[in-house]
């Protein structure tokens, strides 16, 4: 006999049941306010109930353009319940990239708070009517604005079962940009699922989980973290925005003891004069992602930040490797093994597999990976590597290598590459000698044109303070610890780099920048 036939857990599934057994318990903490897991779910099916009186039916996509807040989150929670695919926007990038996504993902509402209403009313004579009749605001509202609150209250806490089948798309998130123009990732609510799962229990978090989110709910980071917790049944404390002392202060007050942050976040924290007089004890394990960390500020988390650390290496595009505090104490240089269920290899430029220890591209198969890119098959088709076996594995664009006990070492960013007089240089090699030296807090290098080596590396450094760094000594001591081939042709200092709300080096803007230099 068969009593069902198994499926994954999928989110809205997950949310109705921590309401009803969890009840009481924190789901939800803003500017010390809690809210219990029943006051969450009733929140996200008023959300949903009210979407889709509006006349919204399953698949149509609704852009979330918000800073942190209990709406937010009832928000992405509430669409994703309604069966619509809830498409969350930086609030950083420019106008006329929302006005692009809006229209690439073809959006029938918009959620919008604060300034975002004002940038929208502003784009209104490029929308659809469609999408310009479903224009829902947080207090105050703009001329036009349906209120957000007022139409929650208005709707029905109790949801009537919606049949969302696990392939269904759940989310379009649009990628960072940091090489080029942002494209829209799709992934299906069973693919959703398995990052709540695979990602919970690899990132050891439990019932007990207080996790704290101060980046924006729009990033796959804050995803990540936030998936987790809603699997493990925790509860998220959430900010508008990072701040130093404020995250701190969260983590002692809170009592938090999960937190997903990028290195930028992390180096900011142990760099405050006062991070020792805080109580942070109530850590258990912290995660690192979304660019690359170097062993410096490895060995400064694991040393200054109580409970576990890991660096989680990854593509919102899906595909994982975890290096958890265990191996890092003996393979701190790599970023680790695949998370369970993954598999990984390295390709050349011919498409073949490569052995152990020699660099290419990195390749990967997992049940994270997206459905492709909203309505850009193109490019769906060109972060695709199909396996011997006929499957369909994922493209990086990223240079790593494998040793031979499975640990993924990152070499570079394939666009990121440097051909100095036919030789490959790998910026992150010099970037890792650069951050060593005394008087450098950030680094980023690039390729710059040569006349006669057709590119040459060039070093952008951000001092440190008080550090009384000159870029000609600088440069003749990192060249003393570089190959030949891969010395730099100069130091530039900058007041900071550019960087994307997640905090990954705008390499691009850097190019540009220094597009004429040359050597």
């Amino acid at each position: 006999m068969v009593w069902f036939a198994p499926t994954p857990q999928l989110i809205p599934d997950l949310i109705a049941l921590n309401s009803h057994w969890l009840r009481d318990k924190p789901a939800v903490i803003v500017d010390d306010t809690v809210h219990s897991w029943t006051a969450f779910g009733r929140g996200t099916s008023r959300v949903a109930n009210a979407l889709l009186e509006r006349g919204l039916v399953q698949g149509d996509r609704v852009i979330v353009l918000m800073h942190n807040s209990l709406a937010m989150a009832e928000a992405i929670f509430g669409i994703m319940r309604a069966g619509l695919v809830v498409v969350p926007l930086n609030v950083a990038v420019a106008d006329s990239a929302v006005a692009g996504m809006i229209a690439n993902c073809g959006a029938r509402a918009i959620i919008a708070s604060d300034e975002h209403m004002q940038r929208i009313t502003d784009l209104a004579s490029g929308l659809s009517g469609e999408v310009r009749s479903r224009l829902i605001g947080l207090r105050p509202v703009l001329p036009g604005w349906q209120d957000y609150d007022e139409m929650r209250e208005a709707a029905p806490d109790v949801l009537a079962t919606i049949p969302i089948k696990p392939e269904d798309p759940c989310n379009i998130i649009y990628s960072s940009g940091t090489t080029g123009v942002p494209k829209g990732i799709v992934h299906s609510h069973a693919c959703r699922s398995f990052w709540a799962s695979d990602l919970a229990v690899a990132l050891r978090y439990h019932s007990g989980a207080r996790t704290l989110c101060n980046l924006g709910l729009y990033s796959n980071i804050s995803w990540v973290a936030m998936l987790a917790t809603l699997f493990a049944g925790g509860t998220l404390v959430i900010q508008r925005r990072f701040e130093v002392k404020d995250c701190l202060q969260a983590i002692q007050d809170h009592g938090i003891t999960h937190a997903a942050m990028v290195p930028l976040q992390y180096q900011r924290l142990l760099e405050y004069d006062d991070f020792d007089d805080f109580d942070l004890s109530s850590l258990d394990a912290t995660m690192c992602c979304g660019s690359p960390l170097s062993v410096v500020h490895k060995r400064a988390i694991m040393e200054r930040l109580p409970g576990d650390f890991i660096e989680l290496y990854g593509l919102t595009e899906g595909l994982v490797t975890i290096l958890p505090p265990e191996d890092m104490q003996v393979k701190i240089e790599s970023v680790g093994r695949p998370a369970p269920g993954q598999h990984m290899a390295i390709i050349d430029d011919g498409d073949q597999v490569v052995a152990n220890g020699e660099a290419g591209e990195i390749v990967g198969y997992s049940r994270l990976m997206m459905s492709g890119y909203h309505g850009n098959d193109t490019e769906s088709e060109a972060a695709t590597w199909l396996h011997p076996s006929g499957a369909r594995w994922l493209r990086t664009g990223d240079i790593g290598r494998i040793d031979d006990d499975g640990f993924l070492y990152l070499v570079d960013r394939k666009k990121d590459l440097i051909i100095s007089g036919g030789q490959n240089i790998y910026p992150a090699d010099i970037e890792a000698v650069l951050i060593r030296h005394k008087d450098v807090s950030e680094v980023a290098v690039i390729g710059v044109a040569s006349k006669r080596w057709g590119e040459t590396p060039l070093a952008l450094v951000v001092a440190r303070q008080g550090a009384r760094a000159d870029a000609e000594e600088l440069a003749a001591w990192t060249n003393g610890q570089l190959g030949k081939q891969q010395r730099i042709a100069a130091v530039r200092f900058l007041a900071q780099l550019p960087r994307n709300p997640n905090g990954k080096v705008l390499k691009r803007e850097l190019r540009k920048q220094f597009a004429t230099l040359t050597f």
